[in-house]
């Protein structure tokens, strides 16, 4: 079985080791273009890019796919499937009809929950107990394709999303070794999605990173924990700026205004007063500085309580 495989971050890398150790066909990879990397702004190629490259297969980085190239190349490669996993790109209609199998697209929710560009940090963020991955025939809706297999996995109470995506990575590189497996010898199932279930998930902004202090300690808790590693949380306390990494609720009642700093001391970190309780901040990181455990922060640089 011929297969083109298009992804770019770490987490489709994982998806592509797992095919060329398990011995598939990978005729070649589809990757975004190599984008400027750090302070220096050399290019870097993408992680799936630089693991085709390392195993020896052929690497396209087509600026786009509607233009004609991309099709003509995958014409020419002709392959029995398309793995898709977080490629960065939509697929048209005359890509996903290319291939005499289909294309399969590896999906980090349990879908029809969180269709779309952010699914894992959604999760994260709505402070979902459980998560997983689903695979799918890739159709022209937004993940609306029949599904093929989902594994489902608890989300950790304080589970960033970059934990969880490295915890999914190999889950779902699992999981589409096996779909391969069993579309090409025929006895993959197929189930429709219920759409009266479905939810979106869109990408990530830096406008939702303010903690908002009116929600609940839990609540504010998830919120730091899904918006790692971008773009990060962040929050005003006396008077300074600061990007917020890690954080313990206190549910009891405090009388505070939400927002207003409790208490703060190299004892005890910065406790926050929220919406029906309160929160202490223990990992932060002021501009231009590292990041750091907030009592290490507060042994030089003091913040007043409010009030």
């Amino acid at each position: 079985m011929r297969i083109v495989f298009m992804g770019t971050p770490d987490f489709a890398a994982k998806s592509l080791s797992a095919l060329t150790d398990g011995g598939f066909d990978v005729r070649a990879v589809f990757t975004m273009p190599d984008k400027p990397k750090n302070r220096g702004h050399k290019k870097a190629p993408s992680p799936v890019k630089a693991l085709a490259l390392e195993r020896g297969i052929a690497v396209y980085e087509p600026l786009n796919l509607r233009d004609g190239t991309a099709l003509e190349l995958l014409r020419e490669i002709d392959p029995d499937v398309i793995a898709v996993v977080a490629y960065g790109r939509i697929l048209p209609v005359e890509i996903l009809e290319l291939p005499r199998l289909g294309c399969v697209n590896v999906h980090g929710s349990l879908l029809p929950r969180y269709r779309g560009a952010a699914p894992i940090q959604r999760a994260v963020l709505n402070g979902d107990e459980t998560t997983g991955v689903t695979t799918m025939y890739m159709g022209e809706g937004l993940d609306t394709g029949d599904m093929i297999y989902r594994t489902e996995t608890e989300i950790g109470e304080f589970e960033t999303s970059g934990e969880l995506f490295e915890r999914l990575a190999p889950i779902g590189a699992e999981l589409l070794a096996r779909t391969l497996r069993d579309i090409e010898a025929g006895v993959a199932p197929r189930e429709a999605q219920n759409e009266a279930e479905a939810t979106y998930a869109p990408p990530l902004d830096k406008s939702e990173s303010p903690i908002n202090w009116e929600r609940y300690p839990r609540e504010i808790v998830k919120h730091i924990m899904g918006m790692q590693p971008w773009p990060v949380a962040t929050a005003t306390l006396g008077g300074t700026d600061f990007k917020i990494y890690a954080a313990q609720p206190v549910d009891a009642a405090n009388g505070k205004v939400p927002g207003s700093v409790i208490k703060a001391g190299p004892k005890h970190g910065i406790e926050v007063a929220c919406g029906g309780g309160g929160v202490i901040i223990t990992e932060l990181q002021v501009s231009g500085g590292r990041r750091m455990r907030a009592r290490d922060y507060l042994l030089g640089h003091p913040i007043d309580a409010d009030g």
